[in-house]
This record gives C-alpha cells, sequence and structure tokens, in this order.
C-alpha cells in the first residue's frame, strides 16, 4: 500500500512523474538502471498497492488499473557531461518558467512553490537543446540527512522537459530510465542539466544528469516526453 502526498504534484491534480517513477524504482534493486512507465496520470491522496509479475512491479489502483511498471533497464545514449558553473548561472537566469509554466506549482520546476515546498530547480537554456540549473537540496526533505530516492528521481525530471521547450509545447513524462549513483545530502549544492536528443511526433527524447561541482555524476536520466493539452491535466 502506498500514497502518493499532494506535494509531489508534477501537474496541480496528478503526481510528478519523475517522483513516481522513483518511487516505482523504490522497489527495486539500485545497482543497476531502473526503466519506468507510465500508463496514467498518477491520482495523488490515494491508496494505490504495488503487485509484482516476475521482474516487474506495478503500481495499481485498488480497482486494478494500472498507474505504472518498472523494471531493471539500461541507457541507449552518451551522458551528459557535467556543467560549469557559469553555465548553469546563465541557465538559472535564462530560465523561461518564470515568464509561462502551463503547471507552476509543478513540485520539481515550479516557481510558485517556497523554499522546502519543492525542489525549485530552474533550468533554463543554455545552448540550442541544453538546459542547466543549480539545486539546492533542502533539509525540510531529507531523510537522516540524505535526499529519499524519489525526490532525487524528481530532480533528474524536469530539465529535460525543459530542454524540449516545455512552454512551446506542454508535456508529461512518460518514461524513464534512471539510476542514482551516490546518496544527495542535504545543504549540497549540485548542477542539474538536461538535454534533447530527438522528436518523433509528439514524442521528445531527453536525457539529464546531476553532477557535483567539482564534476562527479550522482544520477543520470533518459526520458521521454509526450506533448498533452494541458486541460486534461488540471
Amino acid at each position: 500500500m502506498v500514497t502518493i502526498p499532494a506535494q509531489f504534484n508534477g501537474p496541480d491534480h496528478s503526481g510528478n512523474g519523475g517522483y513516481v517513477c522513483g518511487l516505482l524504482a523504490t522497489q527495486l534493486p539500485s545497482d543497476t538502471p531502473v526503466t519506468a512507465t507510465l500508463h496514467m496520470p498518477p491520482p495523488l491522496d490515494t491508496p494505490l498497492a504495488w503487485e509484482r509479475s516476475g521482474e516487474e512491479v506495478r503500481l495499481e489502483s485498488h480497482g486494478g488499473t494500472i498507474i505504472g511498471r518498472a523494471s531493471r533497464g539500461g541507457f541507449d545514449r552518451a551522458a551528459l557531461p557535467s556543467p560549469d558553473a557559469k553555465r548553469v548561472a546563465c541557465g538559472l537566469a535564462n530560465y523561461a518558467g518564470h515568464h509561462h509554466h502551463p503547471f507552476d506549482r509543478c513540485f520539481t520546476c515550479g516557481p510558485a512553490r517556497e523554499e522546502g515546498e519543492g525542489l525549485r530547480i530552474f533550468s533554463g537554456e543554455v545552448s540550442a537543446g541544453w538546459t542547466a540549473a543549480p539545486w539546492d537540496p533542502h533539509p525540510a526533505m531529507a531523510v537522516d540527512g540524505v535526499m529519499p530516492t524519489p525526490v532525487v528521481w524528481a530532480a533528474l525530471d524536469c530539465p529535460g522537459g525543459w530542454a524540449a521547450d516545455f512552454c512551446s509545447q506542454p508535456m508529461v513524462l512518460g518514461r524513464m530510465t534512471a539510476q542514482v549513483f551516490a546518496p544527495v545530502p542535504a545543504g549540497q549544492r549540485l548542477h542539474a542539466s538536461g538535454r534533447l536528443d530527438d522528436r518523433r511526433g509528439r514524442k521528445f527524447y531527453t536525457s539529464t544528469a546531476l553532477h557535483t561541482p567539482q564534476g562527479e555524476v550522482v544520477g543520470r536520466s533518459e526520458q521521454i516526453w509526450f506533448e498533452i493539452d494541458p486541460a486534461r491535466f488540471g
């Protein structure tokens, strides 16, 4: 039994894609990448159930509707390089979400969220198809001084959406393959980055990463985003 608290939204009335994918990932070994797929907008403040079939784990409603599923995965593309402090500052200054944001209370990138309530990762363009931003993990979200896995997956989420120009075509996360390589302590700045790799119709293929300021990779992901009608997502 698990419930996605309303704090962890993407669109106003459904779960943050990265957070929910990370929640699925907690049910699998962390020594390899995990691929999580969302089948519908994850409901908030609603009791959900875990189901397993072989090496796959599913998150389901009590009526049996599949919300998402996850299994061991693998990366298909080259990892992002570490952005330096100058590019990170440039990305923060260029964040388009301060001017227009279809989901301005998004847990990861919503500018309407206060410190300690949302991650406030404001990743803006640093070159065509690339974004970067600082992330200062807030102690309010830590457990024993460390960010929980779903929160780190949430941090890996939206820099990819903004690399695909989230303002021009609102989209939601459909699939995410990610791995977290090191604990993320509260209060220690990380550099978040995103890259648009491809577009095929309504699908956008992106990659993201979290690095220490010294260039050590802390986590990375590959994603598929789907262009949507914002009215369907509250």
